[in-house]
């Protein structure tokens, strides 16, 4: 699935009055403001719609950016500008802010005059803003820094991801196979998941995949399985005829969720054997499309399956659908695994993705091709959403490391080590202690900033642990 830059509309705030002052102001503050649009265009896309001088400018922008679903807005004082003037243009504005102190130069020079202090001073306008921001109760990220360091990219990157995560939240459907009887910490309401975070549950039977598995072409499977034999390590025990219902089974979803226009799926393994038609569980065809981009969890799981997605925008398609499993006191880590689903778009640079023949005795079916891999080693981000009750929705949050460690003998499955800032006695009690599920999100690298303001936009409780 595409992942693409965040569209930002930038409103630079300059009183118009200056213009009598300093004839010329406004045209040299406009040539800045493109400045920061070119700085910024190695991660997002920015539209500036000119200066807001006014209250009547500044709500036509804050409007004009609206009507163009962009992802959200970056505030920059080009010269102080009430604050007052943006109220209004606030009251009626849907999409996320982030207001920046930056400034066009970053020394105070010794020959500076009226005019240099009045283009740098950015500040006072900015608490002028930042105070109505607060008093509206308006959620909005801030920053002050020197527009040329990497820190300031930094900040409008993940503001900008947030952004465009919280859009894709806003327009998911996800596909919903059943539900596992029993457990407990995937279910939620619907309704309120619809509400404050933004995916729908579409509700489906599996014979809708099914009719689209018979539409798939011997030469798509040969084509599938050439790729595989191409890019992977394949176990000479896989036969032919094991390898080719896989790949019908994922064809089969693809098309399904090409069709739907769904981002992300989950279903309940009983499913499949119940159903009499499949001969496997789908776990080669979940793996293929969380490499593509899709979210998936097991289990009937829409919220984690959602998550999967979210995680894919708020990083570069790099989310993972994972559980935990068991704690190495030794390693001071926690080993992760499922039955056999794994983003293998994460494997290890150093190491070659295995697809084996492999033997699953959950569900009762015919052995189920995997693929076996350990993510890349490094900084990596934990995930969960809780739904606490009605609307009440809670996100965890745990920073830790995937360890260098690939080498278990007999785990059949997609797996890794991580170590956890907070330690792993430490972690697994507040995890308990906050309803943490048993279902979790991770993703590649230290991605936190984005998901503590993906939590703000979208109103809900945030636990960093």
């Amino acid at each position: 699935m595409e992942i693409r830059k965040p569209r930002l509309g930038l409103l630079g705030l300059i009183t118009g009055g200056y213009e009598d002052t300093f004839p010329g102001i406004l045209e040299r503050q406009t040539r800045y403001a493109g400045e920061l649009v070119d700085t910024l265009s190695k991660i997002a896309d920015v539209e500036f719609a000119g200066p807001g001088v006014d209250r009547k400018r500044i709500e036509e922008i804050v409007k004009q950016y609206n009507e163009k679903e962009l992802d959200g807005i970056l505030i920059v004082l080009l010269a102080y500008s009430q604050g007052a003037y943006l109220a209004r243009a606030l009251e009626n504005n849907r999409l996320p802010i982030a207001l920046a102190v930056v400034q066009p130069d970053q020394e105070v020079l010794d020959d500076w005059e009226e005019l240099d202090l009045t283009v740098n001073q950015g500040i006072h306008g900015a608490q002028d803003n930042a105070n109505v921001i607060n008093r509206l109760r308006i959620p909005c990220e801030f920053f002050a820094g020197n527009r040329h360091e990497q820190r300031f990219l930094n900040f409008v990157e993940d503001f900008g991801k947030a952004c465009y995560t919280r859009n894709r939240l806003k327009n998911m459907r996800t596909g919903v196979f059943s539900r596992m009887c029993g457990m407990g910490d995937i279910l939620t309401d619907d309704m309120a998941l619809l509400s404050k975070i933004g995916p729908e549950s579409c509700h489906d039977t599996i014979g809708s995949v099914y009719s689209r598995m018979q539409q798939v072409s011997e030469e798509e499977i040969e084509a599938q399985i050439e790729k595989d034999y191409a890019k992977f390590e394949v176990d000479p025990n896989l036969s032919r005829e094991s390898h080719a219902i896989a790949a019908r089974e994922y064809l089969g979803f693809k098309k399904y969720l090409e069709d739907k226009g769904y981002d992300a799926f989950t279903a309940h393994f009983d499913q499949f054997a119940d159903d009499g038609r499949f001969r496997q569980l789908p776990l080669y065809a979940a793996s293929n499309l969380m490499a593509e981009g899709y979210g998936y969890a097991a289990e009937g799981d829409v919220m984690c399956a959602s998550m999967v997605s979210a995680a894919h925008a708020l990083g570069d398609n790099d989310g993972n659908f994972t559980e935990m499993y068991a704690m190495d006191f030794a390693k001071q880590a926690i080993i992760f695994c499922h039955a056999g689903e794994g983003n293998w778009a994460t494997c290890r640079k150093d190491k070659k993705v295995r697809l084996i023949d492999r033997y699953l005795g959950e569900g009762g079916l015919e052995n189920p091709p995997t693929y076996i891999f350990t993510p890349q080693c490094g900084r990596a981000t934990l995930t969960s959403l809780v739904a606490v009750e009605g609307g009440h929705f809670r996100l965890l949050i745990a920073n830790g490391e995937i360890l260098l460690k690939s080498d278990l003998k007999h785990c059949e499955m997609p797996y890794f080590f991580w170590r956890p800032d907070a330690g792993i006695e430490n972690c697994v009690e507040k995890w308990l202690q906050n309803g943490g599920t048993h279902h979790e999100v991770i993703n590649l690298g230290d991605v936190s900033k984005r998901w503590k303001m993906l939590a703000k936009m979208l109103g809900i409780e945030c636990v960093e642990i």
